[in-house]
């Protein structure tokens, strides 16, 4: 079977459904939007013959589990688990500025890249396996997620489950810009930092203690983390109540990235030797998030050989590359479970309003995704 001609031959209907949901915006924040979203989602991915289990969520949209049965001929333990997710970082209303539309071999969009285009290719994947009655070795399980992008203690544990119970782990999101597999992630880890002063009135300030002087002391020894393996960034800052009081209280949020675990370890131990500089000053920090590192494992390089090989069975040539951002991915990984990610389509500029997908990957990621499904366990 040609996977590349087929899915090119279907790339009007691949196109046709990524408007549908890049159009049915679903901001992390907006529980109402992503449930919409993904209810959408999920009755698509009834069609392919899946089975469909709703996980209900008080505080995110609600997650989703698709599972495609392996061959009834085999007796095979294990499973390939498939992660995607529904949420973006857009606003609802941001499609009226940000329109879906195709200039050339770009398609634009909020979302369209991070990771609408994602859900396109795994629900034509499973759509083929089930049209053409190819039934892939294991059973296949889609996770969808709806708090990807702020991070969510319940998703990250259940796809700790999940990943257990699973001998392979595929990310659809983005490649890296050129069509590079992401093999390894920065972990992240988001502190808040906060300093506790003694309020006073602004003319007397000499009375009180300074927290926001306490926490830009603290701030600035933040810094010096900063090296060619570890990025901070100070995302949030706020404190004090009026200019002509002297303020009690100030924090900050930070996001710092790292490649390993040794690397985190020193960034938790940088935090906890951190002391006031001030007289009757007080300083406490807190992990507000923490994702794991993708690092390379062993199991997680045969995987990437193994999919060089399909994929050059394709015509593509695919290469391994390295990322700051972090993914769902990590967290799997993290278990020591064979992890790819960055399998959906190539593109540029996520979470920019120029945020695009080149249009000859989509049909070429839908002919990779389709034969690591059949081929893989």
């Amino acid at each position: 079977m040609d996977f590349m001609q087929y899915f090119k031959s279907r790339q009007g209907e691949m196109i046709v459904l990524l408007k549908e949901l890049v159009q049915k915006e679903s901001p992390t924040s907006d529980k109402k939007a992503v449930d919409a979203c993904a209810s959408f989602f999920a009755e698509q991915l009834k069609k392919t013959g899946a089975k469909i289990t709703r996980v209900p969520q008080k505080a995110t949209g609600d997650f989703y589990l698709a599972e495609y049965p392996g061959r009834a001929d085999r007796n095979l333990e294990g499973q390939i688990l498939v992660l995607t997710h529904i949420d973006t970082v857009w606003p609802v209303g941001k499609i009226e500025k940000m329109p879906f539309y195709i200039s050339g071999e770009k398609v634009f969009g909020p979302g369209v890249l991070d990771m609408k285009a994602g859900l396109v290719l795994t629900y034509f994947a499973l759509k083929t396996l089930n049209e053409l009655n190819l039934r892939p070795k294991k059973k296949i399980v889609v996770f969808v997620n709806s708090a990807e992008e702020t991070g969510c203690d319940a998703a990250h544990e259940m796809i700790k489950t999940l990943a257990r119970k699973s001998d392979t782990v595929l990310c659809l999101e983005p490649a890296l810009p050129g069509g590079a597999l992401k093999v390894q992630r920065k972990g992240r880890l988001v502190i808040r930092l906060e300093a506790f002063g003694k309020a006073a009135h602004g003319g007397t300030p000499d009375k009180g203690v300074n927290a926001i002087e306490e926490l830009l002391a603290q701030l600035r020894r933040v810094q010096k983390l900063k090296s060619k393996d570890i990025s901070v960034n100070i995302g949030l800052i706020g404190g004090g109540e009026k200019a002509n009081v002297v303020p009690d209280k100030a924090w900050a949020v930070c996001d710092i990235r790292f490649w390993d675990t040794p690397q985190k370890e020193k960034v938790i131990g940088f935090f906890r030797k951190l002391a006031p500089t001030l007289p009757n000053s007080r300083i406490k920090f807190s992990v507000d998030s923490l994702t794991p590192p993708m690092e390379k494992t062993k199991a997680s390089a045969r995987l990437f050989q193994e999919a060089k090989e399909i994929g050059a069975g394709l015509g593509l040539a695919l290469e391994g590359g390295k990322t700051g951002g972090g993914s769902d991915a990590s967290i799997a990984a993290g278990l020591g479970i064979a992890t790819l990610d960055g399998l959906g389509p190539d593109g540029d500029c996520l979470h920019a309003e120029h945020e695009h997908l080149l249009l000859p990957s989509l049909p070429q990621r839908a002919a990779l995704l389709v034969s690591l499904l059949r081929q893989l366990g």
